[in-house]
C-alpha cells in the first residue's frame, strides 16, 4: 500500500482537509484476468486526469508497489486509488488478475458500485475474467466493458464483444447488467473510444461513461456510522490501518467507535486516531468522512478483515460475502537441515508461528492451523503461485523454513465419498503441439470439454481436471509446446475422486556426503542425470543434487576430487565441460519435489532435499509404507 508521509503524520489534525459530502461520489473497480492490462490503464487514467505534474518522474505501474509485484509483473493486492473528474471524485480500486489471489478481489468488490471488465482483444475472456465477472454479478454491480489492447496485431475484436456477451449470459446477468456499454482501448497508449472509427486521442471518453453509468453510493447519512474493514494494511508511522467503505453516516476524528464481528460480538473499543481518504498514489489526512467515502482507519488494534467498525450505538454488524475456501495447503517446519541457521535471522518456531498468523489474519483466503508434529504448521491457499508469494515474502524477511510438496484439500459428501477440487483449464497452443499436451492431461486424469481453432495458427483447448494432476505440469507443458503453449487455469468445483495420478517418473541424485561440491565429480557423473548444482555448491548427506535418467533414487559422491601423484599417466588429462545446470524456482521446486522429499527455504538459498537424510532411515522409513 501507499504510506503516508513522515511529514503528513508529523501534521497530524492541524493541517487536515475539510472533507465534506458536496463533491459527487463513484465508486469502481477494475476486473479483469492477469496481465490483460488493468494496472496500466489506471497508470494511464491518473497521468491524464492531472495526480502528477508535468515535470515529475512517474514509474510505470505505479499501483504495483510492492517488491514481489514490481519483479514479477503482476497485481497480488488490491489498492484503491482516487482521482477527480468534472469535479466528480472517482474511487478506483485496483485489483489482483492471478486466480490464486481471488480472496483480493472478492473483498473489494463490496466496495464498488460499479465495475470496468478489461478483455483482451486477442486472447477474449479467460478463466479469470468469467471468475471475477461471476462474483461482480453476483453483488449486483452494473459493469463497463472495456476491449483492451485493441493495437494488437492478432486482436479480434468484433469477436471478442460477442465471447463477452455469451459469457454474461451464462452467468445469469440481468437485464440491467447486459445493458453494458463497450468501449474499445490501448491502456499503454493511453487512448479509450466508443466505436473503433472515432479519433483515438485520450481516456476522456471512458470517464465520461464512467460518470453517466456507474451510480452515486446508495448510502444512508443519517444513521450512525457504520463501515465494513475489506482490507487490512500496515504503515510504518500509523501502525494497523483498516481500509473499507463507508456504509452509513459520517465519523469524525476522536470520535469513540466499537468493532463487532460477523456474529455481532463486540471485540473491542476505541477512538479513531486518524482518518485518511486516498489522492492519486497517496493518503490524505480528513477531520471527517461520509457515507460513500473509501477510507483508511487508524487506531484500532484487534480489529481485522469482515469487521464492521461503527458507533457504539450500533449492534448489527454490516453483510459481508464469504470468502471461497482454500484447495490446497503445505506443512511450513522449522528448518532442521545441517545448514540451518547459517543464513537466517528468524529460525526458531515461535517466529514463524507469528508470521503465518500475522498473514492469516490479513489475507482471509490464507488459512493457519497447527500440526500435529512437533514446530510444524498448516498453511492453505488457493494454488501455489499464492503460497509460493508468502513463502518469498518470508524468505526476504530473513525466515529460514521447510516446505513440504503442496497437496489438496479433500472434502466429503453426503454419503460420505471423497471429492476433490476440479479446476477449469483453457489451453491455447500451436496446432503442431495439440496431440502432446491431450495426451499429457489425459494421464493427468483431465477430461476435455472443447477444442476450437483460436486463430493465428492457435489452438484452444478447455480441460476440467483434478488440481493435484496439475500441481508441477507447467513444466512439461511448456517443454511440450517449446515455450509457445499458454495455461490459465482456475478453480471450478469439487467433484467425485478420478483415482491415482501419477508423479513424477524420474528418480533423485542424492548426495552421499556433506561439503563442498567439485567439478571433477560433476563431470564424470553428468550421464548419470541431470544437475541442479554447478561447482563449489555446498552440499550435504541426502541433498537432492540432481534428477536421474531412470525412475529410481541413486546415491552420488559428487565430493570425489582426482587423485593427484608424481606418476603421469599415459594419456593427455580429460578436459572438464559441465553441462549448465538446471535451475528452478520457488514454485517450481515446490512442484517438483514428491512426498518423501522436502524444500529448504533460506535467505540466500533454495535446496532440494529428502525427508529422512540418513540412507538407512530411508530405507527403514520405504519398507514401512
Amino acid at each position: 500500500m501507499f504510506p503516508l508521509s513522515r511529514e503528513a503524520v508529523r501534521r497530524g489534525s492541524h493541517n487536515t482537509i475539510s472533507h465534506k459530502m458536496t463533491v459527487e461520489l463513484r465508486n469502481i473497480a477494475i476486473i479483469a484476468h492477469v496481465d490483460h492490462g488493468k494496472t496500466t490503464l489506471i497508470d494511464s487514467i491518473m497521468k491524464q486526469t492531472g495526480m502528477f505534474r508535468d515535470n515529475q518522474q512517474v514509474d510505470e505501474r505505479l499501483m504495483d508497489s510492492g517488491d514481489l509485484e514490481k519483479e514479477r509483473g503482476i497485481t497480488i493486492l488490491a489498492k484503491p486509488t482516487s482521482i477527480m473528474w468534472k469535479d466528480v471524485r472517482i474511487n478506483i480500486i485496483d485489483t489482483p488478475g492471478h486466480a490464486d489471489f481471488g480472496g483480493e478481489v472478492e473483498r473489494v468488490l463490496q466496495m464498488a458500485d460499479g465495475v470496468i471488465l478489461l478483455t483482451d482483444a486477442a486472447e477474449g475472456p479467460m478463466p479469470q475474467t468469467k471468475f471475477v465477472l461471476g462474483k461482480a454479478l453476483a453483488l449486483g454491480l452494473k459493469p463497463i466493458v472495456i476491449i483492451n489492447k485493441i493495437d494488437r496485431p492478432d486482436g479480434r475484436p468484433t469477436e471478442v464483444v460477442d465471447e463477452v456477451f455469451d459469457l454474461f449470459v451464462a452467468l445469469d446477468a440481468n437485464d440491467k447488467q447486459l445493458d453494458f456499454p463497450i468501449l474499445y482501448a490501448a491502456g499503454r497508449d493511453g487512448w479509450c473510444v466508443k466505436e473503433l472509427e472515432d479519433e483515438r486521442v485520450n481516456l476522456h471518453p471512458l470517464l465520461d461513461v464512467v460518470l453517466e453509468h456507474v451510480e452515486q453510493p446508495q448510502v444512508e447519512h443519517d444513521k450512525p456510522f457504520a463501515m465494513l474493514a475489506t482490507l487490512l494494511d500496515s504503515d510504518p508511522y500509523l501502525g494497523r490501518c483498516l481500509i473499507g467503505r463507508v456504509a452509513q453516516g459520517s465519523a469524525k476524528v476522536n470520535d469513540s467507535v466499537k468493532a463487532i464481528n460477523l456474529e455481532g460480538k463486540s471485540i473491542e473499543t476505541g477512538r479513531l486516531t486518524k482518518l485518511l481518504t486516498f489522492k492519486g498514489t497517496e493518503r490524505v489526512i480528513v477531520d471527517e468522512v461520509q457515507a460513500g467515502d473509501i477510507i483508511c482507519i487508524a487506531g484500532l488494534t484487534k480489529t481485522s478483515v469482515a469487521d464492521t467498525i461503527c458507533d457504539p450505538s450500533v449492534n448489527e454488524p454490516l453483510f459481508s460475502t464469504p470468502i471461497d475456501p482454500p484447495t490446497m495447503s503445505v506443512t511450513i517446519t522449522v528448518n532442521d537441515s545441517p545448514f540451518g541457521g547459517r543464513e537466517g535471522k528468524k529460525v526458531t518456531s515461535t517466529a514463524i508461528r507469528e508470521r503465518l498468523l500475522a498473514e492469516a489474519e490479513t489475507n482471509v483466503a490464507i488459512t493457519f492451523a497447527e500440526n500435529d508434529q512437533k514446530d510444524a504448521f498448516e498453511i492453505g491457499g488457493r494454488g501455489e503461485l499464492q503460497i509460493g508469494v508468502l513463502i518469498e515474502t518470508m524468505r526476504r524477511e530473513g525466515f529460514e523454513l521447510i516446505v513440504s510438496r503442496p497437496r489438496v484439500l479433500y472434502k466429503k459428501d453426503d454419503k460420505g465419498n471423497r471429492l476433490e477440487p476440479i479446476e477449469e483449464v483453457i489451453i491455447d497452443v500451436d496446432e503442431e503441439y495439440v496431440s502432446a499436451v491431450v495426451d499429457g492431461m489425459n494421464q493427468r486424469k483431465g477430461s476435455m470439454l472443447d477444442m476450437r481453432a483460436a486463430g493465428a495458427g492457435k489452438t484452444r483447448i478447455i480441460f476440467h481436471a483434478p488440481s493435484r494432476g496439475l500441481i508441477g505440469y507447467q513444466n512439461r507443458f511448456l517443454t511440450e509446446t517449446r515455450g509457445t503453449g499458454v495455461m490459465n487455469r482456475l478453480f471450478h468445483s469439487y467433484d467425485a475422486y478420478k483415482g491415482d495420478v501419477s508423479g513424477r517418473k524420474s528418480g533423485a541424485l542424492i548426495s552421499t556426503d556433506t561439503g563442498t561440491a567439485v567439478a571433477y565429480a560433476i563431470f564424470n557423473l553428468q550421464d548419470r542425470g541431470t544437475m541442479f548444482i554447478s561447482h563449489q555448491t555446498p552440499v550435504y548427506q541426502g541433498m537432492i543434487v540432481g534428477e536421474h535418467t531412470r525412475d529410481n533414487d541413486l546415491e552420488i559422491n559428487v565430493l570425489k576430487g582426482k587423485q593427484l601423484t608424481n606418476v603421469r599417466a599415459s594419456g593427455t588429462d580429460e578436459a572438464v565441460k559441465l553441462v549448465t545446470p538446471r535451475v528452478m524456482s520457488l514454485e517450481q521446486m515446490m512442484a517438483y519435489i514428491n512426498e518423501d522429499e522436502l524444500l529448504e527455504v533460506t535467505p540466500q538459498s533454495l535446496r532440494l532435499r529428502k525427508k529422512y537424510l540418513d540412507p538407512v532411515e530411508r530405507k527403514r522409513h520405504r519398507k514401512s509404507i
